[in-house]
């Protein structure tokens, strides 16, 4: 793919803080767009403040001088009035110092009015009464505004159709007045055209709308292309990308607080602050398996955007889904590296609270195989007394997933480290059986059994051998008192690492069961632009991200 083909990040701007009153949406067009459109404002005013006064002078002097008929008094102010009304605007659009959002604005009143004036003109010089062929100037001011116009579809379909409404409640008006007027419904279908050219109209807003979206990723912005979408879900996309200077991979995610059911936009803000401390959360760890954030940034349509690392594997629930549960010595491998991560996040106060499978990446790095990433701080608590509330809650709220919730989560009682350890108890309970620590329909049962059933051992929910000792300690996660489970992931990797058995499993191990059940990522490496992956790799395919935008499931899943 050429780099022409290629969209770019935009750079990072500063996260508008709550006090700041910039406007939000997605249905908003680029500042440089907007700025484009609305010079030509200014010659559309022009160009129709001398349509209005070429009416003038027809109405005031040819044709009483040629035809010698009476004009209205009130056709020639009209006239009048519209021309003043197109030199003000003239003037308005660059001498004034309001943003190209306002001008676009006032520009839709400006067509507004323009229709009313020709509305009264239709009504008050001539009364359509059986003259169903006749087509009003509406039509055309509808068509032509909606070509120079910059506004968004939504807009534009409101102005164009009270525009198109004007010639109608001219014709109300004029049978209030005692004029002959035509019936209802002849009235209906002979300003039918305004209503179709107002639908129309917003086609020329869409495109207009699009334009500025493929700008605004195409703008020379920052150092990420967008290459390939690899997922899309219930918070946003999921982008493979590449920087382009150093050619390295990237995935890239793409949030947008609207998709998150950001009511106002103090929600909206204040969910993009949450979104950036998650990601300077996240480049503040240094353990090899946690995933690594090379960048953030939110763009000019308020979308946060986080380019991460490049990932080649499977996540431990698709894994587990794909190839049944794993051997007890594999499961250990991969939990001293989930714990090595968590110990390094607990270590600075940091509590992720939604170790789940789907967050767990297993994949190739290198030489090395079964390398475990720790995906999606997106929950994380400050363990700190002055920032009690989560990254991604507010007070009174319960967020996470169900099935891997510790009980003091869901009481809503003093989150710490261990309820981390509950969580990765229950991804371990799910690698060894294959199944989630309890089954239940809804959430609220979910919720239930965590909170008073006794778990069973993992062992009698298998056929496959699990060590007594290991038992013991999945077992010692899910204590529903707090105090009697390892207190942190660091106590925790301590107990993995004492267990006597699980040398049976190693990277040369996982060399070889990578190499018969995922060949697409065990080839030898090559070097691919830059970025190093496997050369029989073939076509990368992406887990689309999961609706449920209650849970942290739809973290960035790079492959």
């Amino acid at each position: 793919m050429t780099n022409e083909h290629h969209k770019l990040i935009a750079p990072r701007t500063p996260t508008p803080s709550p006090g700041t009153h910039e406007e939000t949406g997605l249905g908003r067009l680029p500042e440089e767009l907007l700025s484009e459109q609305v010079r030509r404002l200014a010659v559309f005013s022009a160009v129709g403040g001398g349509l209005w006064t070429y009416g003038l002078v027809m109405d005031s002097i040819v044709n009483p001088l040629t035809v010698r008929t009476v004009i209205p008094v009130i056709q020639v102010v009209i006239d009048a009035l519209a021309i003043l009304m197109s030199v003000a605007m003239y003037f308005y659009v660059p001498y004034r110092g309001h943003s190209p959002q306002t001008k676009s604005d006032v520009s839709l009143v400006y067509f507004v009015l323009n229709a009313m004036a020709i509305a009264v003109l239709n009504t008050w010089a001539r009364i359509p009464i059986n003259d169903s062929m006749h087509l009003s100037w509406n039509t055309v001011a509808i068509l032509v505004s909606s070509m120079i116009m910059p506004a968004t579809p939504k807009k534009m379909l409101a102005a164009s159709i009270i525009a198109a409404s004007m010639d109608p409640l001219g014709i109300w008006v004029a049978h209030l007045r005692g004029l002959p007027t035509p019936s209802v419904v002849n009235t209906f279908v002979l300003f039918m055209p305004n209503y179709a050219c107002a639908v129309v109209a917003v086609l020329p807003s869409h495109l207009l709308l699009r334009l500025g979206r493929r700008l605004r990723q195409a703008q020379d912005m920052g150092s990420y292309h967008l290459v390939e979408l690899l997922g899309r879900g219930g918070m946003g996309e999921v982008w493979r990308g590449q920087h382009r200077l150093l050619k390295r991979g990237a995935a890239i995610k793409l949030v947008r607080p609207e998709l998150l059911g950001a009511s106002s936009e103090i929600d909206a803000r204040n969910m993009l602050r949450r979104f950036e401390r998650e990601a300077q959360a996240t480049a503040a760890l240094s353990s090899p398996h946690t995933i690594r954030v090379f960048d953030f940034g939110v763009t000019h349509d308020r979308t946060f955007y986080y380019v991460m690392e490049l990932l080649a594997g499977r996540d431990l629930e698709t894994l587990v889904r794909e190839f049944g549960p794993v051997p007890a010595d594999r499961a250990l491998f991969l939990l001293k590296q989930v714990c090595h991560s968590l110990a390094d996040a607990h270590a600075r106060g940091l509590i992720h609270r939604d170790v789940t499978p789907s967050n767990i990446y297993v994949c190739r790095m290198g030489r090395e195989y079964d390398f475990v990433k720790v995906l999606d701080f997106g929950l994380v608590k400050f363990n700190a007394p002055a920032t009690e509330r989560t990254l991604m809650t507010g007070a009174h709220t319960t967020t996470g997933t169900p099935a891997y919730m510790a009980p003091e989560i869901i009481l809503e009682g003093e989150v710490d480290e261990r309820a981390d350890v509950y969580a990765v108890g229950c991804v371990a309970y799910y690698l060894l059986t294959g199944q989630r620590v309890f089954e239940a329909d809804t959430a609220m049962k979910m919720f239930l059994q965590h909170v008073q059933a006794p778990p069973v051992p993992p062992s009698e929910r298998t056929e496959m051998p699990i060590p007594r000792e290991l038992d013991q300690i999945v077992l010692a996660c899910l204590e529903k008192d707090p105090r009697r489970r390892p207190q942190n992931a660091e106590e925790l990797l301590r107990m993995l690492r004492r267990c006597r058995f699980g040398a049976a499993w190693d990277h040369e191990t996982a060399r070889g069961w990578w190499q018969t059940h995922l060949v697409e990522f065990a080839g030898p490496l090559t070097v691919d632009d830059g970025n190093l992956f496997p050369s029989s790799s073939g076509p990368r395919s992406a887990r689309p991200l999961p609706e449920d935008i209650g849970t942290s499931d739809e973290t960035l899943l790079p492959l």
